[in-house]
């Protein structure tokens, strides 16, 4: 079954090449020149539904949008949906994950986790919403070379390191990310 896929973070398409090779997952055609939508919601929920019904009108079929990010407890759930320009409109992964560094500097309380929603449209109308959650610890100094985003500063007790050191499958099978995958594409196995 095909899916199309609203982004244009080439490691979000990385990791939904990942899914159930039952489904064809393939990003929206010319996403890059299409005009962004607003991410104007207080929530992830909110942020895929926008993105969902303003992209979905322009697929041929099933087109799933996500909004995804970090949950820090000491700071109050922020960065939240601003996790991508947590240090600004412009900024990139090391601007972010030095400011995270910086804001949690002398706190004790390190919980955090990463939250991604998928809401799945069909001709612009919402079929439904799927979240994934997976939760860890943030530390003080970035490790591993992998991933995107906070990996490098996201440690996960079960696996006893950063998602940033284990291999794009291993993070996949426990990433917030993957397991709203695994609900959505359950969902679709069921409806076939």
């Amino acid at each position: 079954m095909k899916l199309y896929c609203a982004t244009g973070n080439p490691g979000k398409i990385r990791e939904f090449a990942l899914a159930d090779p039952a489904f064809e997952i393939e990003p929206l055609a010319n996403f890059a020149s299409l005009p962004p939508v607003e991410e104007t919601g207080a929530t992830f929920e909110e942020n895929a539904i926008l993105k969902a019904l303003g992209y979905g009108a322009l697929a041929g079929g099933l087109l799933f949008a996500e909004d995804s990010g970090l949950e820090v407890d000491a700071l109050g759930g922020a960065p939240g949906v601003y996790s991508a320009r947590f240090a600004g409109p412009s900024a990139n992964d090391s601007a972010n994950n030095g400011l995270l560094i910086e804001r949690l500097r002398g706190s004790e309380n390190r919980t955090a986790r990463y939250v991604c929603v998928i809401a799945l449209a069909r001709a612009g109308r919402l079929v439904d919403t799927f979240r994934g959650e997976v939760e860890g610890q943030i530390l003080s100094s970035p490790r591993g070379e992998g991933g995107f985003g906070y990996d490098p500063l996201f440690f996960y007790p079960p696996f006893g390191c950063t998602f940033a050191e284990v291999p794009a499958e291993r993070k996949f099978s426990a990433s917030h990310r993957g397991a709203a995958l695994r609900k959505l594409t359950s969902y679709l196995s069921r409806l076939s």
